[in-house]
């Protein structure tokens, strides 16, 4: 299954560029040639029939990636109810659904018009040391590696000699940020790595971007809905009222909706959200609990009318108990407080809200419950969770859509075809297991190393780090060394730029850097970042380049508010409020 093994290679890489490889970008043709066009059987334990519980974007995402690669091998049915309400938040993504979206060869500006996106280059980090402090968290590569030293290595030495500059000088997507520009370039494969470490130095003339998408999720499911069809996707309407399991081994054999439909299946995607109506109220599979290390456990969530052009950036801004979200659409602004409900209640959290965005509502806000966590196992007998009925690791480095996407990618290269593994089930929950623990301790850093005065954060900064987490920022103080495993998301550039702009002061940094002159230093500097402002400089704006690029209609909003009427008309609540995150 080459292409499947492609796709999740790609999807896998550390967080940047994700460009897919020149000639990897048909993964469903690639497949079939490795595979050919296999005979579905029902006996055996052969898998035949898919059914997909529950919608929204782990639902929709799934059902157009499983009928892309296997249109004509499997039987796909998605079960949803417009009943249920989604949580209807997922804004701001991160640089592998570019990789997600080219393997499901979708086309880019049919995409971002059709959800009303906006780009993104970074993360903005404000008030998370202390009150006023601010620090970029970019996807791009930062500098030029050698071999043997990394570039933050020589800026720590300049800094040393007295030079005055930061470390998102000489990164492209932060300066570009700051200025709120954008623009692509190189409209054709982007042949950007994601980390230099181990690849020939790239050029310092470097102009395209690493990027990911600011979007509004409910356009974004619905948009995913679309390509489903003609594919050969069964949609049913219905709320479930009955998981029906094997009474011998357990496996689920049916869902029982409430109108008395019987929907058999071989193999179940739960995508039931919090609720795990599948893996954990049927299955029992068990949860293990991260609110030690990550305390906030609420949030309230708003959309605003635009206040002016989009931003480049998500915003993320520390408050006395949790964090504000910003996040710039074409056509508004979505906006959140996180927050622990040990330090602060539901109005206090919505009243802040509102006072920090005074903007016309376009939507009342509401009240989003979480755990932050994971499944014990996200595969279980022949029931593999996705989205929110995984895990759920709060949204301050917008990995949420990013974790479905790689779970679906990575159920593309296990797929079951003859029959359930155990053996394969196991890897694919080690691996799971694996990536949920890197994205939760890269957050939890966030937490831990603040300066701030107030109780939550005084608790976060005294916690007990998770394995592994604590030696990181002790070998990055003494040494100002830094690394990437080979299977991890997050990039030796992230943990640098987080790091330093959470207040870790290296206290010595590699000695070669010292074998330059003065002179050596700045023309290595001056190189890296006369190129970045030059390209900056020759960037519109990002409302210019969407205006040109990919402006979407304004029925694509009417659309979604239309979708969130109808839902509040049927249920008599706005979408994602109620006990749907509730364990």
């Amino acid at each position: 299954m080459q292409g499947a093994a492609i796709g999740y290679a790609a999807l896998a890489a550390p967080q940047g560029g994700g460009a897919v490889p020149e000639g990897r970008g048909h993964g469903r043709d690639t497949l079939r040639k490795n595979v050919g066009r296999m005979k579905l059987a029902t006996g055996n334990g052969r898998i035949r029939k898919v059914v997909i519980a529950g919608g929204g974007t782990a639902g929709w995402v799934a059902a157009c990636a499983l009928t892309h690669q296997f249109r004509d091998m499997l039987d796909i049915t998605l079960v949803e109810s417009e009943q249920v309400g989604t949580v209807g938040v997922g804004e701001s993504t991160i640089p592998t659904i570019r990789t997600f979206h080219k393997l499901l060869q979708i086309d880019e500006r049919e995409f971002l018009s059709s959800v009303a996106g906006s780009f993104k280059l970074a993360i903005s980090f404000e008030n998370w040391t202390r009150p006023g402090a601010r620090y970029i968290h970019p996807f791009g590569t930062t500098g030029v590696n050698t071999w043997s030293v990394d570039f933050h290595q020589f800026w720590l030495e300049s800094r040393r000699r007295g030079i005055k500059s930061e470390l998102g000088d000489y990164c492209l997507e932060t300066a570009a940020a700051l200025k709120d520009r954008f623009a692509l370039f190189n409209t054709g494969q982007n042949t950007q790595q994601w980390s230099m470490r181990w690849t020939k130095a790239a050029s310092m003339e470097r102009r395209d971007v690493s990027y990911a998408y600011h979007f509004d999720a409910g356009l974004y499911a619905a948009f995913m809905r679309v390509k489903c069809e003609g594919r050969g996707l069964k949609r049913i309407e219905g709320k479930i009222a009955q998981v029906r399991q094997d009474p011998e081994n357990g496996f689920v054999q049916a869902l029982v909706l409430e109108d008395g439909q019987v929907i058999e299946g071989d193999l179940f995607l739960d995508c039931t959200g919090a609720r795990a109506l599948l893996s954990e109220q049927a299955l029992k599979t068990g949860f293990e609990d991260w609110n030690h290390w990550l305390p906030s456990n609420r949030a309230v969530a708003l959309q605003t009318e635009a206040d002016g052009p989009p931003v480049p950036y998500t915003r993320a801004i520390a408050h006395e108990a949790g964090w504000h979200w910003k996040i710039s659409l074409q056509h508004r602004i979505g906006c959140g407080i996180v927050f622990s409900d040990a330090h602060m209640s539901d109005d206090e959290a919505t009243a802040k809200l509102l006072a920090e965005n005074p903007a016309k509502r376009l939507r009342e806000p509401w009240i989003i419950p979480f755990r932050t966590g994971r499944r014990r196992k996200a595969w279980n007998k022949n029931v593999i969770a996705l989205g929110l009925a995984s895990s759920f690791i709060e949204p301050l480095e917008s990995t949420s859509i990013h974790l479905t996407l790689s779970a679906v990618t990575r159920l593309v290269q296990f797929f079951p075809f003859e029959g359930i593994s155990e053996a394969a089930a196991e890897r694919y929950n080690e691996v799971s297991r694996m990536e949920l623990e890197h994205v939760r301790n890269f957050v939890v850093l966030h937490y831990h190393l603040n300066q701030r005065d107030e109780p939550l954060w005084k608790q976060c900064r005294e916690m007990e780090l998770p394995p592994g987490l604590g030696e990181r920022i002790q070998v990055f103080r003494e040494t100002g060394y830094a690394w990437q495993g080979e299977d991890e998301l997050f990039r030796l550039d992230s943990w640098t730029h987080c790091m330093l702009g959470q207040g870790v002061v290296p206290q010595n940094h590699h000695p070669l850097t010292r074998a330059l002159s003065d002179a050596d230093l700045k023309t290595l500097l001056d190189g890296v970042r006369k190129p970045i402002d030059a390209a900056v400089a020759a960037m519109p704006s990002q409302q210019d380049f969407i205006d040109s690029y990919c402006r979407a209609p304004d029925s694509a909003w009417e659309k979604m508010y239309a979708c969130a009427r109808q839902h509040e008309q049927v249920t008599g609540k706005v979408a994602g409020v109620g006990g749907d995150l509730k364990q």
